[in-house]
């Protein structure tokens, strides 16, 4: 979980990029986007909707959804395929193939970006006869915590 100072510093940062592409954070977006932030592990939409509700009555799945989709799409947030949850992104500023490391235990997910993972699956992609469209590598285990 991102301390108050990240997560005020990661908002701003979310506002100036959305700002140079046109688009406006939202009042449901910034709050979905803060919800990511200060979860202590990745959630759901559906644990963000219930995290919501008390702050906004009237949200819905779709809102939830949508606003996801938003952020996920300008880089803000990932969505972790094998969770079907979603986790901050630790360097929004700049487009990037991710390895998300996944605590099978607690949940915890780390974000790495390693150019050697990247390029291990595109050599592996066109090895095999396959135009990646999506690189992100999911890799689940136990963190450093759980494996006490």
């Amino acid at each position: 979980m991102a301390t108050r100072k990240d997560q005020e510093k990661a908002i701003r940062s979310a506002e100036e990029i959305c700002r140079r592409a046109g688009a406006r954070l939202t009042l449901l977006r910034r709050r979905v986007l803060e919800l990511v932030l200060t979860s202590s592990r990745p959630p759901s939409a559906y644990e963000i909707l219930d995290r919501l509700r008390p702050l906004d009555a009237s949200a819905t799945p779709a809102g939830v959804y949508r606003s996801l989709e938003f952020l996920a799409d300008r880089g803000l947030v990932h969505r972790l395929e094998s969770t079907k949850t979603f986790v901050a992104c630790a360097m929004p500023d700049h487009a990037h193939p991710s390895q998300m490391l996944i605590c099978r235990r607690c949940g915890t997910a780390v974000e790495a970006e390693d150019p050697r993972v990247a390029s291990a699956a595109e050599k592996l992609g066109r090895r095999l006869g396959f135009a990646l469209d999506r690189r992100t590598v999911e890799l689940t285990g136990l963190c450093a915590t759980c494996q006490d």
